[in-house]
């Protein structure tokens, strides 16, 4: 079974998804697939580059090839239709791939595996998955850890989450919600929690096949 993960931008997926790790449930990260698709000598980062490549300075590129993620990010949240063309080159790249990383997964014999995606629901990827699991956390604090982790200003942070889908409707698509803004302890007691479900729901699936 696949449980897709999602929520927004600093509400801890990748924390949360450490703690289910803990309890013997393997997880892929879109975000890193992203990462891989968009590497030196991915068609992805040709495609990229050559778009950009007008930019005044040294464009989405720095010295050594790699994609300049700052650059490239100011760019697609100032204009939405630049945003649609990046997700049109590497979602359907990602997306590729995370199909061969969880079949890899769903091989080792795991009860059950986690994908976890920031863009779940606006990609698609929702398709891939049996159940749907957001963590939620306030806006608030999504803007207060998103600016303090990736060292921009409160006015991009801000920008960052609007960009993204509204927290009532993530919520109103999931199957499940973990709320990760309490404490760690807390958040550790759900996950155990959901795992137990989810290992019910395999043996169930399983007894049905």
């Amino acid at each position: 079974m696949i449980i897709g993960m999602t929520g927004g931008i600093a509400s801890g997926k990748s924390t949360v998804a450490r703690a289910f790790a803990a309890l013997g449930a393997p997880w892929v990260d879109a975000d890193d697939v992203a990462r891989e698709v968009v590497e030196p000598g991915e068609p992805a980062l040709a495609e990229i580059a050559e778009r950009y490549a007008h930019e005044q300075g040294p464009g989405v590129l720095n010295d050594d090839g790699t994609l300049n993620r700052r650059a490239l990010r100011e760019i697609v949240f100032a204009d939405p239709a630049e945003r649609r063309w990046l997700e049109s080159v590497t979602h359907p790249r990602i997306r590729a791939r995370l199909v061969e990383h969880l079949a890899r997964l769903e091989a080792s014999g795991a009860p059950y595996v986690l994908l976890v995606s920031p863009l779940l629901f606006e990609s698609g990827q929702s398709e891939m998955a049996d159940r749907c699991l957001v963590i939620d956390v306030p806006e608030a604090l999504q803007i207060e850890r998103t600016a303090a982790r990736d060292d921009v200003d409160e006015a991009q942070a801000r920008a960052i989450v609007a960009a993204q889908m509204p927290r009532a409707e993530r919520l109103a698509r999931a199957d499940d919600v973990l709320d990760n803004g309490g404490s760690e302890e807390e958040m550790r007691r759900r996950v155990a929690e959901l795992d137990r479900r989810y290992r019910e729901l395999t043996s169930e699936r399983s007894k049905t096949c």
